[in-house]
């Protein structure tokens, strides 16, 4: 694809980084001027993010990713599943009747480490020494604070300081001096981290699941009421899959399927593509069909998506084109509350690297809900995600909470093909806006011939539930007052917390081109 703006992006000829962290981005660059891959990169800038963006992901978290190896496009699935003795017997016993976002209910499997291991044994060039330094450095001797990073930190004392789960009493000790979170500027540095991840460099990853580091969570576990146990870690596992794609005007977009979500961007997209572009860039017809169509996906992604094997024929129905047809013409020129259909038988990071030899990455990782359970493990500084709150206690749904089962989950990387050239990978990290940006910054990009940057730049929408929709205030009033007239319900907001931070990089005929969400502290940097 080529893109005839250039103005706003970030252009190199060798090799690209992009995150929200600029510490993490330089981790990254730094393997490909070491003479790694795009998987040395993208490992090195994960593994950094665990420490210089805590309020998003760690040690504890899950992590999909798409590689484009040169050849082929290849998925990765490293959620961790449910422990075995987790129901929702279990969960209502203890007094809920849905699952809470804190504390050891929520609690799954981590699948980042094994993430990290996976990628690095398949495709990595550099040894994982050089990999992890840059993290194992960053938690050692302190990292300065970015304003974004301080600002959602500040957020999270307030959520677990009056937590009084004896489980998640060690977040205030992690997290905080005086029971307060570091400021824009300050350095911070976490020793716990640091001893972890050096473990893990000198016993192996696996250590995590099988060695000293799962001895640690499990006695946390017994000790403090959770139900992870050493069968739950040791049987962990990841799945390697193949990415699933929808055509949209003449390029395929993929994700990773079920139990990801991002079958809802696939299934708006499909929706949008029966029919020509509605008019200009954010123009209130383009915007309202935008958000009908995904409306419509959104609502089909969360009645059916599961654990892969609840599910093994979802993505052939969802997609199937009679289906997206009868789907489509359900869409007028007034919002609608969506109802989902019936098929036929029935705290987030991103980053995109690429290197020098054309392979790419579009890799994700999570604990979910900021600093995830605010259960930490003692002496580890593993905060353990709440991944598990994502799951239903409805008997009936195929996401019902059961034992040792992967629950529906919000983030997706995405990558973008031309038949058989690849296009580059693109991700939108945040909740359930994750396809909501993939959406909009795809559509900004093949329909209206945006740059990167430029595409990521651009006001966004947000659907919040039937006809509710969130608007950034910089959107034209124009559009705005169209929208209203049509039936939604809009409010505008200044915050742009809950609308995503994404990265894009793009191949271009020498070399790549990218950009960085400016809702976050990072940047897109070539090499």
């Amino acid at each position: 694809m080529h893109i005839k703006n250039l103005n706003n992006s970030t252009i190199s000829r060798n090799g690209m980084v992009a995150t929200s962290q600029p510490l993490a981005v330089r981790a990254g660059i730094s393997m490909l001027e070491k003479g790694g891959n795009a998987v040395d990169a993208a490992i090195a800038s994960a593994v950094a993010l665990t420490v210089v963006e805590p309020t998003s992901n760690g040690l504890g978290s899950d992590a999909f990713a798409i590689v484009w190896d040169g050849k082929k496009l290849q998925g990765l699935n490293a959620s961790g599943r449910s422990p075995a003795g987790l129901n929702p017997d279990v969960v209502r016993s203890c007094g809920y009747q849905a699952i809470p976002e804190e504390g050891w209910l929520p609690v799954t499997v981590p699948g980042g480490p094994s993430a990290w291991k996976d990628l690095h044994e398949r495709y990595g060039l550099l040894p994982l020494e050089q990999v992890l330094e840059p993290a194992i450095s960053h938690a050692e001797n302190g990292f300065e604070v970015t304003p974004v990073v301080a600002r959602n930190w500040a957020k999270s004392v307030k959520r677990f300081s009056d937590n009084s789960d004896p489980a998640c009493a060690g977040w205030m000790k992690t997290f905080t001096v005086n029971n307060r979170a570091p400021q824009d500027g300050q350095n911070w540095n976490f020793p716990d981290h640091a001893k972890t991840l050096t473990h893990m460099l000198n016993h192996g990853i696996d250590s995590f699941y099988r060695g000293d580091i799962a001895n640690k969570i499990i006695e946390f576990s017994q000790a403090s009421g959770g139900h992870i146990r050493a069968e739950d870690l040791a049987n962990h596992s990841n799945l390697w899959v193949d990415p699933v794609s929808a055509s949209y005007r003449g390029i395929d977009v993929y994700e990773i399927p079920p139990n990801g979500q991002g079958l809802a961007a696939l299934i708006a997209l499909s929706i949008l593509d029966k029919e020509p572009v509605a008019g200009q860039c954010l123009s209130a017809d383009v915007v309202h069909r935008q958000i009908e169509a995904m409306k419509l996906g959104c609502v089909d992604a969360y009645r059916y998506i599961a654990d892969p094997r609840a599910c093994p024929d979802l993505v052939a129905l969802l997609l199937n084109p009679a289906y997206i047809e009868a789907r489509a013409n359900l869409m007028t020129e007034i919002a609608a509350d969506p109802v989902y259909g019936t098929p036929a038988n029935s705290g987030t990071v991103y980053l995109a690297t690429a290197d020098k030899n054309g392979m790419m990455v579009s890799y994700i990782q999570s604990n979910y809900e900021g600093f995830g359970s605010g259960v930490v493990i003692p002496d580890t500084g593993i905060a353990m995600q709440n991944r598990g709150a994502g799951f239903s206690m409805q008997a009936s749904h195929p996401n019902v909470l059961a034992a040792a089962k992967r629950p529906f989950h919000t983030i997706i990387p995405g990558f973008m093909m031309k038949g058989d050239e690849p296009v580059g990978p693109f991700g939108v990290m945040g909740g359930f806006m994750q396809p909501q940006g993939h959406l909009q910054i795809v559509s900004a990009m093949l329909d209206h011939d945006l740059d990167p940057q430029s595409a990521l730049d651009l006001p966004r929408w947000r659907v919040i539930e039937n006809r509710k929709v969130e608007i950034e205030s910089t959107m034209a009033p124009q559009t705005v007052e169209a929208l209203l007239s049509r039936g939604h319900e809009i409010s505008l907001t200044d915050d742009v917390t809950d609308f995503g931070r994404g990265q894009i990089i793009i191949k271009q005929r020498d070399g790549y081109l990218a950009g960085s969400d400016v809702r976050a502290d990072g940047m897109a940097l070539g090499c």
